[in-house]
């Protein structure tokens, strides 16, 4: 193989990134094909590397590129089946977004910068995808985490952009430190921060300090991929435009820590402490995300907290020792998610607010926006994971490896041996996927039929859509919030580029686990392990998710029963304030989340209260240092100094005093001093 090609796939984004900030000013027709072509180029790239790589094959080059006085850092490319699988997701749901964000940010004044900075965090991921060195690694990792700072925060003039940005860049960094310390052991351990030279230290026993190493990386992972208790930045970084949403949660940021890991994986497999934190982590991770999700009313942060519910699925997986499962779900759900943020964004085009619960509303909401209805339908049945789709095959993959593990046969394939993996881990990885496949197939549900199929819309009249549209934008006054800046016309219908995208990634959405599983090609692209489901786990997990389905169906009917019959569901039924006239009227919604929460409601709409925990245990205290700080060097240190600069003032007026120019005045001082030493030395 040419190294070129692999070479060009990063390196094309951040070209297209640095001409695109050059001339997008200038020339503002050159900024949308500069912003598409150099990644769709890459894109093709990456698939062509993929094909000339094929199956069960591996590829490692690398430069030196400076000696340090122990491991040195080198220019190093490392390519086997994992890369090239996640490379070419990347490369798509990136055109895609690229495409898409043509015509959803057309009018916006920034829109140079922001394509600028997509294709750089595309590049950013290329990077760490293709890298053999851990520290050119970290250069790519780093470079994701400002990106991500200053698209979440692209409609900077808003005060949720604003802070959202900056606490998905604190809080990723606070996992950075450790993430880092690990990285320098791990090099110092193993004698190499080339990948391979890690792997085979780790398979020869060479490493030191193997649980230590784990648990510094894991707590990176854990903010970068959004794992408890680092998970908060995730949900208030919907602020961000949608597109950069498709791009975070599908493809890029949130995956890196996972791929990393699976990169890892036989060092993990040194530490059964460790897996067990991932487990406990993970665990923790999705049944809290899927019961924020069943509760919110923000479309973008249900999608969000959903996010986080399916990293933490891909986390277990690791735990359990299979990272084949893992990378499977996340290549599977990296076409889903990008799926269900785009067409997310058309709704929200469409009906001017985020809220799902001011969407059921609007009467033809799903006529409206067709393209956008079939799909997120689509999407939304491949998360549930029900068969043919995509995620039925890779959910049950990850339940496959738990029972497995939880057997104390977990399927390693060949990085090390089952007993590897703690039987504890698979058990806490395999119940908690259940519950939260339930759970899942709960919160889609509610989402698909309160946004499309509340019966106030359908007894509306089609005249009254614009007064609809108009009126929608409120939402439920106690439910986390992130809106972004909204342009649309409601009476324009979507553009072509926002909505062929949606179909492109339909396709891998229905058809990637069929395609991948029938002739066995994906193990074999990536450690050849079996991804096929056990009976036990297929039948158990789809029935959960079918009861998840079911559960949800009813209680809406019940919900809608009652609006019908005007008596109020259980925990006041949810009543959103309508922003369009005064005074203010207030409309009972159907939501059957209260419903099926009951009183964990309320806690899982703000997050449990992990928010308001950090911010009394961090932020309080650290801002009262910050005033603590600032008193003392307002009040104490600057005290000193003034003072200091006071006597130097006086002592210069004294000395001012003295200076009369009068000659005869410093004459006669002299004399007097004269004769007072002469007195002084005669006594």
């Amino acid at each position: 193989m040419n190294l070129a090609l692999p070479a060009l796939v990063p390196a094309l984004p951040a070209l297209g990134a640095a001409a695109t900030l050059a001339v997008g000013k200038k020339a503002p027709g050159l900024a949308r094909p500069l912003a598409i072509v150099p990644v769709a180029v890459s894109a093709v790239l990456a698939l062509v590397v993929a094909l000339q790589l094929g199956t069960g094959q591996a590829l490692d080059a690398a430069t030196r590129l400076t000696p340090t006085g122990g491991p040195d850092i080198a220019l190093a490319l490392h390519l086997d089946g994992f890369s090239s699988l996640i490379s070419v997701l990347v490369g798509l749901v990136a055109t895609c977004v690229q495409v898409y964000s043509t015509a959803y940010l057309r009018k916006d004044p920034r829109y140079p910068s922001y394509a600028a900075l997509v294709s750089l965090f595309t590049a950013a991921m290329f990077l760490v995808v293709y890298s053999g060195d851990l520290i050119v690694l970290l250069v790519g990792w780093e470079v994701m985490g400002i990106c991500s700072y200053f698209l979440i925060g692209h409609h900077w003039e808003t005060e949720d952009a604003r802070s959202a940005s900056l606490k998905a860049f604190l809080v990723t960094k606070l996992g950075d430190v450790p993430f880092l310390f690990g990285i320098f052991l791990l090099g110092a351990d193993a004698g190499s921060f080339r990948i391979p030279d890690v792997l085979a230290a780790a398979t020869d026993g060479r490493l030191g300090h193997p649980t230590l190493i784990a648990l510094l990386l894991l707590a990176g992972v854990a903010g970068k991929s959004a794992q408890f208790p680092l998970h908060t930045w995730l949900p208030d970084a919907m602020a961000g435009p949608t597109p950069v949403s498709a791009l975070i949660h599908a493809a890029t940021m949130v995956a890196a820590g996972i791929y990393l890991v699976a990169r890892l994986l036989p060092v993990f497999l040194l530490s059964g402490a460790a897996l067990v934190v991932l487990a406990v982590m993970a665990a923790v991770t999705m049944i809290g995300s899927a019961l924020c999700a069943l509760a919110q009313d923000d479309l973008k942060r249900v999608l969000a907290y959903s996010t986080v519910g399916q990293l933490g699925y891909m986390a277990g997986a690791l735990a359990t020792g299979d990272r084949e499962a893992s990378v499977f779900h996340l290549v599977s759900h990296g076409a889903f998610k990008a799926l269900l943020f785009l067409a997310a964004g058309v709704v929200i085009h469409a009906a001017h607010t985020n809220s799902i619960s001011a969407m059921s509303r609007i009467p033809g909401l799903r006529k409206r926006v067709p393209d956008a209805y079939w799909t997120m339908g689509i999407a939304l049945v491949a998360l549930v994971g029900l068969p043919p789709f995509s995620g039925f095959f890779s959910k049950e993959a990850v339940l496959t490896a738990a029972e497995h593990a939880a057997n104390g046969e977990a399927l390693t394939n060949g990085l090390g041996p089952a007993s590897a993996v703690p039987e504890a881990a698979g058990w806490i990885v395999l119940i908690s996927a259940g519950l939260t496949a339930l759970l899942t197939a709960a919160y889609a549900t509610r989402l698909f039929l309160v946004s499309f199929h509340s019966p106030q819309a359908a007894g509306a009249s089609q005249a009254a859509v614009p007064q609809a549209v108009a009126s929608a934008a409120g939402h439920e006054a106690d439910a986390p919030y992130s809106p972004e800046l909204d342009e649309a016309d409601p009476a324009t219908a979507e553009p072509p580029a926002m909505r062929w995208p949606l179909w492109v990634l339909a396709i891998p959405t229905m058809g990637f686990g069929v395609a991948g599983l029938r002739s066995d090609w994906l193990p074999a692209l990536l450690d050849g392990g079996s991804l096929r489901p056990s009976a036990v786990t297929a039948v158990i997990g789809t029935g959960l998710a079918v009861v998840g389905v079911l559960a949800a169906y009813g209680a809406w009917r019940s919900a809608t029963a009652r609006l019908a019959t005007g008596r109020p569901a259980p925990a006041d039924a949810g009543r959103v304030p309508e922003q369009a006239g005064a005074p203010i009227a207030e409309v009972i919604v159907a939501d059957p989340g209260r419903t099926l929460l009951g009183p964990l409601f309320g806690p899982a709409r703000h997050g449990f209260g992990v928010d308001r925990l950090y911010h009394a245990l961090f932020v309080r205290p650290v801002t009262a240092a910050a005033r603590l700080v600032r008193f003392l060097d307002r009040e104490v240190v600057e005290t000193y100094v003034r003072g200091s600069g006071a006597g130097a003032n006086l002592l210069g007026r004294a000395v001012r005093l003295a200076q009369t120019g009068n000659a005869q005045t410093y004459l006669s001082a002299l004399l007097a001093g004269v004769v007072l030493l002469a007195v002084l030395v005669a006594v």
